[in-house]
């Protein structure tokens, strides 16, 4: 049945042909087993009238358009393609005869897709055609089981893998069959679109106690090597390989099989054919490619800061890979075509330290393997350390970058006490990376906060830092304390006093027909002196130095702390308490 569908797809496209049009004709999927390769057939047209004197053509990958740079996988005018497809491309039909079948080797999964034919015969006389091939990469064989098994009832099971490759045929063998009878080998079938597969039967009849049997079949390629001789007597035909003989006997011809071929069967081949008159030999090499092997990394992995670390990473492959070493998205070395890559790191520092990768890669696949770099150094206090007051809290953050990892101490020197991260009451710690970091918190600091130096220390080294502390407007009038409060307040009467009492000599004195039924200005605490002080020079000496501590500048009497009886009940403009305001906030942080 399979026969006689293909027949009529056949001649339909002959009958096609000659119609002198442009048209293609392919397989819409083709399907081929990893490793192997894959024959895709291919024929097209092109009307009559253009008799080219030469036909080229151009198979692109995933992509008709030329203006969207497909990847080429074949060029008959140049012969440069892609780099995925360099040495694994060849074109089988003749142009010529409008043939464009194309053949595709050492197949691996990144080359599964589309693939389109664009003929070429100079000028303007170029077309990519609309249909395309889908090509299929497996891995594994195709098992069919009837739906139903019935004890008793003899069952047909089928082990089908794609034979499109006519340098390199799959083999299929059963596994796991002992005793339920022997498979039978059908050979190639040809599908409907002129594919083909490689088919093995396997009959028995089941029983009871075959229910839950496991079955297997396995695809994997092989290689038929044939030497022949003519002479007379019949020549001892010996194929041999490094000196040893793999197979002899006394004939015309003798195959050797390779099954399950690995890169262990790669080498040089020969046939020695030798009678009572004479002997030939002929050698032939044989080339397994294959992606490269998980690479191995060896060297020097801890390092002191300021040595040198030396990374061999090698591997194995056929052809030889592209070797890369990167830390972090960024290259620091690169080979092509060898199989070992040697990084140096001179001197090495902290930012050294961490994950790197070693990634070996060829047209066949890619493979990768990650190590550690490990850079002790003394410790690194970093400059987000800090202390911090709130309230009656002090808390201090000390950080530290080290390797191993560091002790760490907090010292208050005017305490004469020294507290370390053991002490969990008061000293939270914890690691990230290279990064250590440790917390200390003082409670009841109604004083002002005391001087905290950390200290850390490893076996390379010793580093302390005062840390200073954040916020240091609000730590000053939190050092005056308490009883500092109540001399502030002290002294801001007197201030109000010494510029009140100013003011009214100096109104007494330009207004001496004041009445008494005018709306005279009432002043704050116009007779209010604090006890024991003289009368004016106790005053400005006070007002002197409280300037100066407070920071103003200018005369006293400048300031205007009064306002006038009709504003009585209503709040002062911000001008005129701009002191008591900011000495409130302050007394109000200084009491807490």
């Amino acid at each position: 049945m399979i026969f006689l569908t293909a027949l009529p797809l056949f001649w339909i496209m002959i009958s096609a042909s000659r119609g002198g049009h442009w048209g293609a004709w392919m397989p819409s999927s083709i399907s081929a087993f990893e490793g192997t390769c894959v024959s895709i057939p291919c024929r097209f047209d092109f009307p009559d009238e253009l008799r080219p004197a030469v036909v080229h053509g151009v198979w692109y990958f995933n992509s008709p358009y030329p203006k969207n740079y497909p990847p080429v996988v074949f060029k008959s005018r140049t012969q440069v393609v892609h780099e995925s497809f360099q040495g694994r491309s060849r074109l089988l039909g003749d142009l010529g005869l409008r043939n464009c079948t194309l053949l595709l080797s050492t197949l691996s999964p990144e080359l599964g897709g589309k693939y389109y034919f664009r003929g070429d015969l100079g000028g303007y006389n170029q077309y990519t055609f609309s249909e395309h091939s889908v090509l299929d990469i497996i891995n594994t064989p195709n098992i069919v089981v009837p739906p139903e098994v019935v004890a008793g009832k003899e069952v047909e099971v089928s082990c089908m893998v794609p034979d499109n490759c006519p340098e390199l045929r799959p083999e299929l063998t059963w596994m796991g069959y002992e005793g339920l009878g022997e498979p039978t080998v059908l050979g190639r079938l040809r599908e409907d679109e002129g594919t083909w597969v490689q088919v093995s039967l396997l009959h028995f009849v089941p029983t009871r106690e075959a229910n839950g049997h496991r079955l297997g079949c396995q695809g994997a390629p092989h290689v038929s090597l044939l030497c022949g001789a003519d002479s007379n007597p019949l020549p001892l035909l010996t194929w041999m390989r490094d000196g040893m003989v793999l197979r002899e006997a006394v004939s015309e011809s003798l195959y050797l099989e390779l099954e399950e071929v690995t890169p262990a069967e790669d080498g040089v081949y020969a046939c020695l054919a030798e009678n009572s008159y004479g002997q030939e030999n002929r050698t032939v090499e044989l080339s397994v490619m294959y992606a490269p092997w998980k690479p191995t990394v060896n060297g020097t992995m801890v390092a002191v800061e300021g040595e040198t670390v030396s990374i061999l990473c090698s591997t194995q492959s056929k052809p030889d890979p592209i070797l890369t070493i990167f830390k972090e998205k960024q290259i620091l070395a690169t080979v092509i075509y060898e199989s070992e890559l040697q990084l140096e790191l001179l001197a090495v520092t902290p930012e050294d330290d961490g994950e790197y990768w070693c990634v070996a890669e060829n047209q066949y696949g890619q493979r990768a393997t990650a190590f550690n770099v490990s850079v002790e150094f003394a410790p690194m206090i970093l400059l987000e350390s800090h202390c911090a007051a709130a309230r009656d809290t002090v808390q201090c953050l000390c950080v530290v970058k080290s390797n191993p990892e560091p002790s760490v101490a907090f010292e208050l020197p005017s305490r004469n006490v020294t507290v370390n991260e053991t002490e969990r009451e008061f000293v939270y710690s914890e690691r990230s990376g290279l990064l250590f970091t440790s917390i200390l918190t003082l409670r009841g600091q109604a004083q002002a906060p005391p001087r905290v130096i950390c200290t850390s220390r490893n076996l390379y080294g010793t580093k302390s830092l005062e840390l200073p502390f954040q916020g240091s407007h609000r730590l000053m009038w939190a050092k005056i304390g308490p009883v500092g409060a109540v001399v502030a307040f002290a002294i801001l009467i007197a201030i109000v006093c010494y510029i009140t009492q100013t003011r009214r000599k100096k109104n007494v004195t330009q207004s001496p027909s004041f009445s008494a039924g005018d709306n005279p200005h009432i002043l704050y605490s116009s007779d209010f002196r604090i006890s024991g002080a003289p009368e004016k020079y106790e005053s400005e000496r006070r007002v002197g130095s409280e300037r100066r501590l407070l920071g103003l500048r200018g005369e006293p009497q400048e300031l205007d702390l009064s306002y006038s009886h009709s504003d009585m009940g209503k709040r002062p403009t911000k001008d005129s308490y701009t002191l008591t305001e900011e000495l409130a906030e302050y007394a109000e942080i200084r009491v807490k």
